[in-house]
This record gives structure tokens, sequence and C-alpha cells, in this order.
């Protein structure tokens, strides 16, 4: 069999395996090594092929005995194919998937001004598709050049920005580039090529502007396929792009349950999770695991805000994963913040159930305040959050409605 591989210096987040699984039959490895391991690692040449990310992608250079023009005029190469004499070749399949993307987005940048925030490899290949696709003005923003994110302000001109760093991306989730968007007033979409969280800060950002944005998951899998066409030596189909990106998405995604205490949330998830084959996580559990007490002893002891402080720690931990089902508490939607942190990287399932049928015992908030008066303030607010809404009859019909529509 034979045997390709990803080259790269922290890959626990990588997809790659994933995709090259649907591209063809063969052995597909991640090898994690350091800048001072890649001497040894190339002698050794224990692959047929590979695919290069951060920040290998200008260091493997040195290694390539020949290389496609692509590769030549950007200066990086992502793709290398072990020769029959033993040397190297390197392509940048990089540059057909971010054309791909670019395309996708249906956004014609002819003569248009473009800001790209990163000077890397990423950053090489994107200059070079915009150029060639006649792009007006690119302008690249990076933390020492002339221009920076101190004067990013006098680029709020640019019609697409595209990020190219790696702020924002797994396990850092939550942080952006950019500070603001506001200014970006002719902005007409925003690409950023992290892939992990499916939706990042800087999309968020752009959403709260209307601007339209997109992540870098079809350029993956699309510079992927580039790829599997020099590891397998034949053509495939595009059309496997957006198959592939569409089962990654499936297979990532978290489902998060929302709803009254009471409604079945833990005990659906459970269910759900073995079912669908994927992790499941309890907020209350994790907070209770973390300090030694139930939610109902947090709340009466120290208040509602401080359990609720530690729910959004909770969630933020959870939700930055991938293929989890998470059961939130009852009242992890009465904090805004919790919304955003939820949608990264899942579906938000809201578990319905009649008033009448949930239980208050144990539970001090439902206790206190009435299930009427509880249900009045976040009914409303899980039916704004939820991208589904699902009836809580049993846990079994549920889970089975849950697969059904996720």
């Amino acid at each position: 069999m034979q045997r390709f591989g990803l080259l790269g210096e922290s890959l626990k987040h990588s997809y790659s395996p994933i995709i090259h699984a649907g591209f063809g039959d063969y052995e597909y490895k991640l090898y994690e090594k350091r800048p001072e391991e890649l001497d040894l690692f190339f002698t050794q040449g224990e692959f047929d092929g590979l695919n290069v990310t951060i920040p290998h992608k200008t260091a493997v250079l040195k290694y390539c005995s020949s290389m496609s023009e692509a590769a030549r005029t950007i200066g990086s190469v992502n793709t290398i194919i072990k020769q029959n004499d033993g040397t190297y070749y390197g392509d940048n399949t990089d540059y057909f998937g971010f054309l791909y993307l670019l395309k996708k987005t249906g956004i014609d940048i002819k003569g248009e001004k473009v800001l790209i925030l990163g000077s890397g490899g990423s950053s090489l290949t994107v200059r070079a598709v915009l150029k060639d696709e006649g792009a007006g003005q690119i302008t690249v923003i990076s933390r020492n050049g002339t221009d920076n994110y101190n004067n990013i302000r006098s680029h709020s001109d640019t019609v697409m920005i595209v990020n190219t760093t790696p702020v924002g991306m797994y396990p850092h989730n939550g942080v952006s580039p950019i500070e603001d968007l506001s200014c970006f007033k002719k902005c007409k979409i925003v690409i950023d090529l992290i892939y992990n969280p499916c939706i990042t800060q800087l999309m968020f950002q752009a959403e709260s502007c209307g601007i339209p944005s997109v992540s870098g998951l079809s350029m993956l899998v699309a510079q992927a396929k580039r790829s599997a066409e020099h590891f397998l030596r034949s053509d495939i189909h595009d059309a496997k792009i957006e198959e592939l990106t569409a089962k990654i998405n499936e297979q990532t995604q978290n489902i998060i349950l929302i709803g009254m205490p009471g409604c079945g949330k833990s005990t659906t998830g459970k269910l759900l999770a073995k079912k669908m084959n994927k992790k499941f996580a309890d907020t209350d559990s994790i907070i209770e695991e973390k300090t030694g007490k139930t939610a109902a002893e947090i709340i009466t002891k120290d208040g509602e805000e401080a359990f609720r402080k530690l729910e959004t720690e909770a969630l933020k931990e959870l939700c930055k994963q991938s293929s989890i089902i998470i059961a939130t508490g009852g009242g992890a939607v009465t904090r805004p913040e919790n919304l955003n942190i939820m949608r990264q990287n899942g579906k938000i399932v809201y578990l319905e159930r009649e008033i009448s049928q949930l239980p208050t015992a144990g539970r001090p908030l439902s206790e206190k305040d009435g299930l009427e008066n509880l249900a009045a303030k976040r009914i409303p607010l899980y039916e704004k959050w939820s991208d589904i809404t699902i009836e809580s009859i049993t846990p079994e019909k549920a889970a089975k409605e849950i697969i059904k529509q996720a």
C-alpha cells in the first residue's frame, strides 16, 4: 500500500485523514515534526508523498529537486511526491484550493481592492491567485510591515478580506486578527482560511456587520483533491469536493441540546451520542467535576451568576471541540455570549416539552421562580437560538428525530 501523510508541527486539529480516506485507498499518517527534524525526516524518506502545512511550506522547498510552476512562482510547497529516482517533486495545490473557494463565493474581484491578513506561506498563494484573477490593489497586512494592524482602517475601502493567519484557529478559538470590521463598509466578503472552528470569531464579526463570510474548509478539501490526483496519478471529479465537504461537516459538527430543566437533555444526549458514534458531555457534570459541587449547590450557596460564569467556561471548552453531543443547563441561553460559543462548531437543538411534564424537585430556580415564570423568560430564547426544534416525548423518539433533521 502506498504511504502518504501530512507534515506539520501541530496536527491534532487536522481533518486531512478523514478527507483523504474519501479520495482513495492509501495509508495516510500525520507527521508532527519540528523545523530542526526536517533534515532527518526527508533523509529517511519513508513515504511516497506528503501534504505540508504550517510552518513548513517554505522550509521544504530545499528538499524538492523539481517543482511545479505554481510552487516556484509562489515560493511555497504544500504537496510533495517522491519520484522513482528517490528525489522529491513539489507542487502548490493550495493554489487550486483557493481558486476553487474564490470561484465558489461568486465575487468578481477584477480591478477590486483586496486585503490579505498575514504574510506567510498561505498569503503567498492567495496573492498569486488574486493577481492571476485580475484583482486591483492587493494589500498585505502584517504585524511589522508598513501596512499593519495599527493602520488597517486606512484600507476601509477594500472589497474582500482574506485571513491567512492562524489567529482564531483551534484550540485558540474566540479571538480575531482584527478588532473591528465596522469600518469596512464596501466589503462584500470575508474569507477565513481557518476551517476549525467552523465559524471563527472573524466570521462572527463579519456577520454582525452584515458581511457574508466563508471558512477555508472547501479550500482544504479542494487542495486535497488535487494532492490525491498526484498521489493516485489519476483525475478526480470536482463534484467529490462538495461531497466530502458535506461529509466532514456532518462528522465533525457538535449537537448542542438546549431546553427547560428536566426536558430530557442529558438522557437524550447520551442516547444520541451512542447512535451517532460521538462523545457526550454535560455542562452540569463538567462543572461538578471541576468544583466538587452540583449545579443546585452552587446556585443555592453562591448564587445563579456564579454558576452561569462556570457554565460559560465549560461551554467554551466543550464547544471548541468537534463531534460532541452537549447537554446544556436550562439557563445557558440567559447569557448572550453563549450563543456564538455554541454556534462555532455546532447545531443547536431545542428539546421542547410540555411545562406540566417538567420536574422541579432538586432544581432551585424552578422551585424559586416557578416553572411558568421561568418558561416565559426562557422559551423565547430557546426558539430564537435553535436551529432545530424537537418535541421531547421520549428520549428514543427525540434522538431519532434529531438524527433525521441534523
